[in-house]
């Protein structure tokens, strides 16, 4: 279980994205193929920001 907490949304966002990385449809910014699982993730976390929801804050270590 995950200490963190997405909304429904947000974990629907990033679903998606890693759906798009599975086809191997997803690219990055750049225009290339996203080839990293946890760039893809990334990717989908930043996504949901954008749409502004819920999503928590980036570990600080």
């Amino acid at each position: 279980m995950s200490k963190t907490k997405y909304s429904e949304k947000a974990q629907d966002k990033v679903g998606k994205v890693m759906h798009e990385f599975k086809e191997g449809k997803l690219k990055s910014s750049s225009g290339e193929k996203v080839t990293n699982r946890k760039q893809a993730i990334a990717i989908g976390i930043s996504e949901a920001k954008e749409k502004g929801l819920k999503v928590p804050n980036k570990k600080k270590e």
